[in-house]
C-alpha cells in the first residue's frame, strides 16, 4: 500500500507578481525551490491563505531572489501580497512513513526564510 504524504512545503510565501497572459504555472525563485527540494516543473498544490482558494499547478524556476509569481489561470486565484502555502507530496510505502520528515521553510513578508523544519 502506498500513502501520499507531504514531501516539502513553503509556508506563508508572499505573491510578488501576477501575469494573467502567461501560459500558466507558478514562478518560484530558485533559492526558495532549493530550500525545500522543489524541482523545476514539479506539480504542486497551492493554498491561498487570504481567500481560501486551492489549486494544482507546476513550478517554473526564476532567477531573481524572493519571487513568487502567479501565471495564467492561477493569476485569477490570488493577488500580489497574498500569502500562499505551496506543497509537494510523495507516495511512500506504509513502513517508510515513520522515518519520513518533510522539508518545510517558513517565510516572512519579503519571502526570506525565517524558519526551517
Amino acid at each position: 500500500m502506498l500513502v501520499s504524504v507531504l514531501r516539502s512545503k513553503l509556508h506563508r510565501a508572499t505573491v510578488t507578481a501576477s501575469r494573467l497572459d502567461y501560459e500558466g504555472s507558478l514562478g518560484l525563485s530558485r533559492e526558495l525551490m532549493e530550500a525545500v527540494g522543489f524541482h523545476p516543473y514539479e506539480q504542486v498544490e497551492v493554498a491561498n491563505i487570504n481567500n481560501g482558494e486551492r489549486f494544482t499547478t507546476y513550478i517554473i524556476p526564476l532567477e531573481e531572489p524572493g519571487q513568487v509569481v502567479l501565471n495564467g489561470a492561477a493569476a485569477r486565484l490570488g493577488s500580489v501580497g497574498d500569502r500562499l502555502i505551496i506543497m509537494s507530496f510523495v507516495q511512500l510505502a506504509a513502513e517508510e512513513i515513520g522515518s519520513h520528515r518533510p522539508r518545510i521553510a517558513v517565510l516572512d513578508e519579503a519571502n526570506r526564510i525565517v524558519e526551517t523544519k
